[in-house]
């Protein structure tokens, strides 16, 4: 980066920083540039800086509400996952340069889509109907009535049999195939609607508590816990240092797990408007409210961080806060400085700092730092 002066004023950008956590490191997003600072084998951080879409991050999209959150959701998965692919390749020693970009990405980004639908939707909604079913919460399906009455014997008198003309009529009831029908708005479809979401939310939970205890993962989710108290000390004002940064909050209401926990509660209310249509169509239902949801889902999460101050919205965050201890850890001071350079990159690239202030450290041992640093957290309203 060179020591050119900024474009605009320091401080005169207003925008709600954002990141990850990624293979021993963290990738740091502002509204010009995206930057990821990963420890390579040697302890060295090694930087990579990528411009941002003038347009989702800077322009219309930026300022269109429900829109920017699909689009700029998007945008942030390929982001993210070509970073994760970048991390890993430097945090084993392999070449470093270029950019996220390729096929490999593209693919990689796909079929975790395809995962993730199949996992946390499609699955969802075929063990609800199940249950739905099991429990007698059937749909209104059409009765097909066949009624047959008997010819009566005629005896050798030529009259009615008496035995045959008392013989009632035989009555045969078949119920459509109920995977065909569907279901009105009703209580009927709402309560297997919240079966649905709690199968999605058990099966979130249950995926972040399966792999949270792997090691790498583990490691994974205290830079996780970096980046969140990284943004929680710049947005109380706090200056950057990892001692000073170790005191703030590891949760923040912005994170990606509260977004997840707030598509669930957003996915009650939306599906509820619809009924239960046939299974084929509310599976594919599904599929295309994601963005639906995910843009409500988004404002809804927007709103909340910027009216945390309040208490009753910080008690309605709660579950959303709490969530966060799933996927973050407490970061030592070794993790805390890779996240405070990368969002000092991000920083330099809004002119809010100068290049002087954003410099890589110098490499030292992880046995340099004060290992648990970050245990005692300030608590920042």
């Amino acid at each position: 980066m060179s020591d050119a002066q900024p474009t605009h004023q320091a401080g005169e950008l207003k925008f709600s920083y954002g990141g990850q956590a990624v293979i021993e490191g963290v990738l740091m997003r502002g509204a010009h540039t995206a930057a990821v600072a990963v420890r390579n084998s040697e302890g060295q951080i090694v930087v990579h800086e990528q411009a941002l879409n003038k347009t989702l991050y800077r322009g219309w999209v930026a300022r269109t509400p429900f829109v920017r959150g699909v689009v700029g959701l998007w945008d942030s998965l390929g982001l993210g996952t070509r970073a994760l692919m970048w991390a890993a390749d430097v945090a084993m020693g392999e070449d470093s340069e270029g950019s996220f970009n390729g096929p490999i990405g593209i693919a990689t980004i796909a079929f975790s889509l395809l995962i993730g639908i199949g996992l946390f939707f499609i699955l969802p909604t075929v063990a609800a109907t199940g249950i739905g079913q099991a429990m007698g919460l059937n749909p209104d399906t059409t009765q097909q009535v066949t009624t047959t009455t008997q010819t009566p014997d005629i005896n050798s008198t030529g009259t009615e049999s008496t035995t045959t003309a008392q013989t009632p009529p035989i009555v045969t009831v078949t119920n459509a195939n109920p995977l065909n029908t569907g279901m009105g708005i009703g209580w009927q479809a709402t309560v297997i609607n919240v079966i649905e979401n709690v199968i999605q939310l058990a099966l979130l939970v249950g995926y972040m508590l399966l792999i949270g205890q792997m090691n790498d993962v583990k490691r994974l989710f205290g830079y996780h816990g970096a980046e969140h108290k990284t943004i929680n000390a710049y947005e109380a004002g706090a200056e950057l240092t990892p001692e000073i940064v170790s005191q703030y909050p590891i949760e923040h209401p912005r994170c990606g797990t509260a977004f997840l926990l707030t598509v669930v509660f957003v996915s009650i209310f939306v599906f509820s408007l619809l009924g239960r249509p046939p299974l084929p169509l509310l599976i594919l239902s599904r599929v295309i409210l994601i963005p639906v949801i995910a843009g409500i889902a988004y404002e809804l999460l927007k709103w909340t961080a910027r009216n945390i101050h309040r208490p009753w919205v910080r008690l309605i965050v709660t579950p959303n806060l709490m969530l966060q201890h799933l996927t973050t850890r407490q970061p030592d001071l070794f993790m805390i400085e890779v996240a405070i350079t990368s969002f000092k990159r991000v920083l330099l690239s809004e002119g809010m700092i100068s290049a002087s202030d954003a410099e890589i450290p110098a490499a030292r041992p992880e046995a340099a730092y004060n290992i648990g640093g970050g245990e005692k957290e300030k608590q920042v309203a």
